[in-house]
């Protein structure tokens, strides 16, 4: 026994999803207007039950980065309000009409977005996950069911009361957002097998985590792998701003999977650049791990094992390698790449053309940081996570990425005459 009946969760949020799926727009931002002012108003109740999380956590000897993304504070709290916001502000697809065409019997022929149902999603160490999801699914008209990780769990269970509260605040049905009490595991091998209930599950989190969900699960699984990124400095890069850059895109937040892992130097500007971004690295604590010839240009690099262009550290932790050529550092990125998100600094605008072409990830970059992976810094309000998939939705998913189209057909009578 779990002491949780997710089943009965389950059935509830399926009766909700129903009701979502026919209200209309104002309606569902009237209820996310709410809960982002709820979660603004009950900031000193989250930070409380935050701060429980994060004592328990440190106290069980947890990274640093581990803790970073467990941790809440008020300027956090208020970057998830207004997330909340912009996901108000976006246009509602659903009932979008698309692509309809006449069929030379009459029919007109169509297409409509509609929600997908019932969403679960199960992650780990970081609660704004737990706001974003809610008011994506809202707005997009599907129910959710978030199973947080037990690190998270009286953080989860503040932003959730506040939220359900918000949602029925202007009528429509609190069990739309439903927290998963229990942090006991056998409730999500419980969950993932409830196929007809809900839709779709979506994980979020480390790779042992994401494995776990995509081998139990009797359920459709968006997920992705972990985020293993690239930056290549190009031979025509300017080096100060590749040295910008990739310093942002390793130092600025290093423990979340749009971080980059992997440094690719071109070999004719390695020796102007490695030196001195290298020294800089290591005054701001980052353990660099470098190929022979970054070690040879910069001493304070440690050399690379072959398991390090295959880690994703999400920690204080770089790999370096110089290549001789474009062709190589594209080769490295398909061999280790995780297809999450990679980027080139070059002035040439022709090899910025080839990588965007040549380079297969979720979202890929020139002159810019891989750290602009995220569904807020692209326009979508918050994201559901990040799909490193090529089904369905791929990069960060926001609203269109939670629904599908159904056909629609508009007759004046027709009949179909099998002979033809």
């Amino acid at each position: 026994m779990t002491g949780c009946d997710i089943r009965a969760i389950a059935v509830a949020a399926r009766a909700a999803s129903r009701v979502l799926a026919q209200a209309s727009g104002g309606t569902k931002n009237a209820a996310l207007d709410a809960m982002a002012a709820g979660l603004t108003v009950s900031r000193a109740e989250i930070l409380a039950a935050n701060a429980t999380d994060v004592a328990a956590a440190r106290a069980a000897g947890e990274s640093s980065a581990f803790v970073d993304r467990l941790t809440l504070t008020e300027q956090r709290i208020e970057a998830m309000a207004r997330g909340v916001r912009q996901v108000a502000d976006l246009p509602d697809p659903t009932g979008e009409v698309t692509g309809m065409w006449r069929r030379p019997n009459g029919l007109l022929v169509g297409r409509m977005r509609v929600p997908l149902g019932v969403i679960g999603i199960i992650y780990e160490s970081r609660p704004n996950v737990t706001a974003d999801a809610a008011a994506l699914c809202l707005k997009s008209g599907n129910a959710v069911i978030l199973r947080g990780g037990r690190e998270a769990l009286s953080t989860n269970r503040a932003i959730a009361a506040v939220l359900s509260a918000a949602v029925g605040s202007v009528g429509l049905p609190p069990a739309a957002l439903a927290v998963v009490p229990s942090p006991d595991r056998a409730v999500v091998k419980e969950m993932l097998g409830l196929q007809g209930l809900i839709d779709l599950i979506i994980p979020r989190g480390g790779e042992s985590l994401i494995r776990a969900v995509r081998e139990g699960s009797q359920i459709p699984v968006i997920a992705h792998d972990k985020g293993l990124c690239h930056t290549y400095v190009d031979e025509a890069a300017d080096l100060a701003v590749a040295a910008e850059i990739a310093f942002n895109a390793k130092v600025e937040r290093p423990g979340v999977c749009n971080a980059m892992e992997t440094l690719l130097v071109h070999e004719r500007v390695a020796p102007a650049f490695l030196p001195g971004f290298v020294a800089r690295l290591a005054d701001a604590g980052v353990d660099v791990r470098g190929c022979p010839r970054t070690c040879a240009l910069a001493p304070a690099a440690r050399p690379a094992t072959e398991a390090d262009w295959d880690t994703e550290y999400l920690d204080l932790i770089l790999s370096i390698r110089v290549v001789a050529s474009f062709e190589e550092a594209v080769a490295h990125i398909a061999q280790h790449g995780s297809g999450l998100a990679e980027a080139i600094v070059t002035a040439d605008h022709g090899r910025a053309m080839r990588f965007l072409r040549e380079v297969d990830a979720g979202a890929v970059f020139v002159n810019a940081s891989t750290r602009f992976t995220d569904g807020y810094e692209f326009g979508m309000g918050a994201e559901m996570g990040i799909s490193t998939q090529k089904i369905h939705a791929r990069g960060p998913m926001g609203l269109t990425e939670l629904t599908c189209q159904k056909f629609i057909v508009l007759g004046e009578g027709q009949v179909r005459d099998s002979r033809t």
